[in-house]
């Protein structure tokens, strides 16, 4: 059947079908057509079709994260969830909420804030969706305190390879046995189903917040040695005494009876100084913060109590600045594009973090911007957008090698060039499981093939 055929094949089904465009791209990739379905019935109904025709789907919301993840090995139909966008049930007496795939996730916080609930989760990119939400796994500051979607998450409906429709959790009508549908699909990248509806345990509105903020000196450092890249560049290696009160004081206040719900960093610039935030929320959050700010105080002399968040709370970091000589400080031929890396790592080993990150910078020659939680250890990395690939590459290979494989570093985002010189996803211990696990799912690989680690 040609081209034609399939896209009458597929308006066939009742669904919304339209030629893809530019804007329809997944990570570089460009499908043939775009599906709009307005439920699950006609999620299903696409993937019979993708089913009955060999063609591979890939699932959007917002669009905000399609250049995460590896490009797809191939892409005929994205489906686009931007219609399933309504809350069909929000239970408040039982604090449960179900949502739609495509529904955003300020657009739910507006709707629970209504009747005084929220969803307990802060997302750091502005615009995702639901689906989104947990194709990513994406979580923000209050992970420490509340988890991430992946806990919060009790009940989800999600449409299979094949188009069968199968739920599991809370308002089960149909299960797959044997599998927790929702911890399987969520970090998933849509490789294993299209996920329909979720349904989340829900939190009160706190009834008062307040931030602990403070500066932390920039770090002092001395040089130890070089090290030449398979490039063949030579890098000048640094190592560094942070302020060590930074890692005894973390611990002291995350175990600290005050119960904080998130304590973050931001260092925009390796050179200079980062702030650490602290949020209390809930009853006398401000004078449990006060407390807070004094047992903070014999390491962070400038601790104080305010009742905003700093401007960057809960977003993913900035790059720095462009500027400087080719293969330097973000300056070169990169080919554009936001170059991002996630790092997690037992909270215990949070001096270890910061010297890993900081002697990277400091190996490769360029600026890099770290943020995210220090009570969960999970951090993000923005580089500037051009620089030079093997920059990136080599920066990546310095930090995996400094942490050891205790860590996990993913490069959620690079550009094309940069991407095609380095390892995504680095040591996944458990990939012959996930294997086996999309082999079950999508035996075909029809499902964004090639986008989750391993080329899964």
């Amino acid at each position: 059947m040609d081209t034609r055929d399939v896209g009458d094949t597929l308006e066939a089904t009742g669904v919304a079908v339209r030629a893809a465009g530019d804007g329809d791209e997944v990570a570089g990739v460009r499908p043939r057509w775009v599906a709009l379905p307005e439920s699950a019935e006609e999620i299903a109904a696409v993937m019979r079709v993708c089913a009955a025709h060999d063609l591979a789907a890939v699932a959007t919301g917002g669009g905000t994260k399609l250049h995460w993840g590896a490009p797809p090995d191939r892409c005929d139909v994205l489906v686009d969830l931007c219609c399933l966008n309504r809350v069909p049930e929000h239970a408040a007496g039982d604090l449960v909420v179900r949502a739609q795939a495509g529904v955003t996730v300020e657009a739910l916080a507006r709707a629970l804030a209504e009747e005084g609930q929220e969803l307990a989760l802060d997302v750091p990119v502005p615009g995702t969706t639901v689906g989104g939400l947990l194709a990513t796994g994406i979580a923000g500051p209050r992970r420490f305190r509340h988890g991430t979607a992946r806990d919060l998450l009790i009940g989800v409906t999600v449409v299979l390879a094949d188009g069968t429709i199968a739920k599991s959790g809370g308002k089960v009508v149909k299960n797959v046995a044997g599998y927790d549908l929702g911890k399987l699909f969520t970090g998933s990248y849509g490789t294993l189903g299209i996920i329909a509806d979720a349904t989340f345990r829900l939190h009160p509105l706190p009834a008062a917040r307040a931030w602990v903020t403070a500066t932390v000196d920039r770090p002092v450092t001395k040089t130890y040695g070089t090290w030449t890249n398979e490039d063949g560049l030579t890098f000048e290696t640094l190592t560094t005494d942070l302020a060590g009160s930074l890692a005894t004081m973390v611990p002291a206040v995350t175990e600290s009876p005050l119960e904080p719900s998130a304590v973050e960093m931001d260092w925009p610039d390796v050179d200079g100084p980062c702030t650490l935030a602290v949020l209390v929320e809930g009853a006398a959050a401000a004078e449990r913060a006060k407390a807070l700010c004094a047992l903070m105080g014999g390491a962070l002399s400038d601790a104080q109590v305010t009742e905003e968040p700093p401007p960057w709370w809960g977003r993913l970091p900035e790059p720095p600045a462009r500027g400087g000589p080719p293969g330097t400080l973000g300056g070169g031929d990169g080919d554009g594009g936001e170059i991002l890396l996630e790092v997690r790592n037992a909270p215990s080993r949070l001096a270890e973090t910061f010297l890993g990150f900081l002697d990277a910078a400091r190996v490769t020659g360029f600026r890099a911007a770290l943020r995210g939680s220090l009570a969960a250890h999970v951090l993000h990395a923005a580089l500037p957008p051009d620089t030079d690939p093997a920059l990136v590459a080599g920066f990546t290979s310095q930090l995996r090698a400094s942490l050891g494989e205790e860590a996990r570093v993913v490069v959620l985002a690079a550009p094309p060039e940069a991407a095609r010189r380095l390892d995504r996803w680095g040591h996944a211990g458990a990939l012959p499981l996930m294997r086996r696990v999309k082999e079950r799912f999508d035996p075909d690989r029809r499902l964004s093939p090639g986008r989750f680690v391993g080329g899964i």
